[in-house]
């Protein structure tokens, strides 16, 4: 996991959080070992052209790694958004 203290709103869901990224991520075509789902990150860097590496990147700009989680955190999102639609239009033929 990554250094950043993640506070997940719901107590207990960081596991089930970790394998919704591998399975979103997957989907979108990455290689992403469920085991290590925070390592796609760097696929993902490559794919963009953010040279991101394990340790330290503070020569970084903030808006180079702001791409790299955006993809993630948007496609995250996005299948979210379905979901609850899905869920919506599921409700209401009931």
């Amino acid at each position: 996991m990554s250094r950043r203290n993640r506070k997940y709103a719901v107590p207990g869901a960081e596991r089930g959080m970790q394998t919704f990224k591998a399975e979103v991520m997957r989907r979108e075509g990455y290689d992403v070992d469920p085991n290590r789902p925070d390592d796609v990150k760097y696929e993902v860097a490559k794919e963009l052209g953010v040279p991101l590496k394990s340790g330290g990147n503070g020569d970084l700009t903030t808006e180079s790694v702001g791409h790299v989680g955006g993809k993630i955190g948007g496609s995250m999102v996005r299948e979210m958004i379905r979901l609850a639609q899905q869920q919506m239009v599921d409700q209401e033929k009931k």
